[in-house]
């Protein structure tokens, strides 16, 4: 079997890996997917109780659409905006049931490894000839080895949240403390809201997850009067974190901002900026996160339980074997890098890019979804459906398509309040 038989494969299941998956057979090009979940979407359904602020014409996919509307799907509003839960329910799992979809897909497959068959990333001469060798296990089985043309690696940062420790690197004692530790967006009103009624809990982070989980809580501290809700955030000003209100392109990312920041206002959370986690212990029935502040020394606590939204990082043994061009701070991919640098830009679209920005010098291997923004924090998935049809366009040998790259985010409306206050330059992330 020459190389160009073999499938390429696509590591991850959720909406950009599916959408990777329906371009190939689109294209007619032989293709493999990879879902480590015992479902597809297994990251999707962790946070399905939670409201996309984006609606439906954002998030589906032109190639999976196509395949579905052959099957009879119904297309939901496309003006309503989704839960995880219902982006699963009406558009993934059908996209995953269409006969020419389910026989590529390949749940409960934990690829562990990638790298080329028979040569390490040292070894250059035939490099490019050799197909990639994936390490896989399926279900409860012993590793394989399983081959490809190409990766198209959409296996995003969920399972790989960032620490509380403000240093990038677990806090003193946040592994010894993790019963009482949940990251993300946990199911506050749902399935976890015995957790926290009645407790004492403290939110990490800046960003729309951390929005999230406080606005969460706030609503069940209506309901609940012994809930206590401490907000710490690294930033040193709000602006940021409560976004651009009226002036974002998404009303519901918009208004987002705006009911943190009246939650806030209205006195039912303390707040605490600029601060950097360093040690937890336990006190007593609680826990002491200490840390700094701009002004020095600063303790949180006691409180019962945590929140860490501090966001995710992609997990590098994947990929060690390979020869990865990856921005030295962000660890997206250096082409990348400058368009979507939180340290420089805060609204705006992201510049359209596609197979030339996502590449690596492993030719065939491509990072894709929000994997390929590294340590960024915000990603919307049309983001990510411009960037596989650009790949799979190069792939399927039609060069012009690849190269004809559109994309058109809305802006979050942060950036003019920037200028106005601080004359920051800001132009282009927070998709």
């Amino acid at each position: 079997m020459s190389t160009s038989d073999l499938p390429v494969a696509v590591i991850g299941g959720g909406p950009i890996g599916l959408a990777a998956a329906a371009h190939l057979i689109t294209r007619g090009l032989p293709v493999r997917l990879y879902e480590s979940g015992e479902t597809i979407a297994a990251n999707v359904r962790d946070w399905g109780h939670v409201r996309l602020f984006s609606p439906w014409r954002f998030n589906i996919d032109a190639a999976a659409a196509r395949l579905l509307r052959a099957h009879g799907w119904q297309e939901p509003t496309a003006a309503a905006m989704p839960t995880g839960r219902e982006l699963v329910d009406a558009y993934l799992a059908p996209l995953a049931r269409i006969p020419a979809m389910a026989a590529v897909i390949r749940t409960k497959a934990r690829v562990q490894a990638i790298t080329r068959q028979g040569l390490d990333k040292v070894v250059t001469r035939e490099r490019d000839t050799r197909p990639f060798a994936l390490t896989v296990r399926h279900g409860g089985g012993a590793p394989g080895v399983e081959l490809a043309r190409a990766v198209i690696d959409a296996s995003g940062t969920w399972q790989t949240p960032n620490p509380l420790g403000a240093s990038g690197v677990m806090a003193i004692g946040e592994t010894a403390c993790a019963d009482r530790i949940a990251y993300g967006i946990p199911d506050i009103l749902g399935a976890d809201r015995a957790t926290y009624l009645g407790q004492r809990v403290l939110v990490v982070g800046g960003g729309h997850s951390a929005a999230n989980a406080l606005l969460d809580l706030g609503r069940l501290a209506q309901e609940d009067p012994g809930l206590r809700l401490v907000w710490a955030a690294r930033a040193r000003t709000l602006d940021r974190i409560f976004g651009g209100r009226t002036a974002d392109k998404l009303p519901a990312r918009g208004k987002l901002g705006s009911d943190l920041q009246a939650l806030v206002a209205g006195g039912a959370v303390q707040l605490v900026l600029g601060f950097g986690a360093e040690r937890i212990e336990r006190r007593g029935d609680g826990l002491v996160v200490s840390g700094r502040t701009p002004a020095g020394p600063f303790a949180l606590g006691p409180v019962d339980r945590i929140v860490v939204a501090t966001g995710q990082r992609p997990d590098p043994t994947l990929t060690r074997e390979l020869r990865l061009d990856l921005d030295p701070w962000l660890e997206s991919p250096r082409a990348l890098g400058p368009s979507i640098d939180p340290n420089l830009h805060s609204c705006g679209s992201v510049p359209p890019h596609g197979f030339r920005e996502l590449a690596h010098p492993e030719a065939g291997y491509f990072t894709v979804g929000i994997k390929s923004y590294g340590r960024a924090p915000t990603f919307l998935m049309a983001t990510g459906y411009e960037q596989v049809r650009s790949v799979v366009a190069y792939l399927a040998g039609d060069l012009p398509a690849a190269q004809e790259v559109r994309l058109m985010l809305p802006e979050t409306g942060v950036c003019s309040a920037a200028r106005a206050g601080a004359q920051a330059a800001a132009s282009a992330n927070a998709c």
